[in-house]
């Protein structure tokens, strides 16, 4: 369980990142002497590499499974002997 929170709390860290970097983007313009821009996507590259990594090992354990129907595969029926 504590891992989906983890996940879903760095989720919104990297949407709010987003809109920060947005936010610099609109208000800098250009100016080369502001590098909030550049921290902002340092900050988001790093929850999303956060991100991927606890979406990787949740998956590896088992913690996360995808229920998605076309996720499901058959199961193959065992081969019946041909009596005679």
């Amino acid at each position: 369980m504590w891992l989906k929170v983890v996940i879903i709390i760095l989720f919104i860290a990297l949407v709010i990142s987003l809109f920060t970097g947005l936010g610099f983007l609109v208000k800098d313009k250009g100016d080369k002497q502001q590098d909030g821009l550049w921290n902002s996507i340092s900050v988001r590259l790093i929850i999303a590499v956060l991100l991927m990594g606890f979406v990787t090992y949740g998956v590896t354990t088992g913690q996360l499974k995808s229920q998605a129907p076309w996720g499901k595969m058959p199961v193959p029926q065992a081969a019946q002997p041909v009596v005679e």
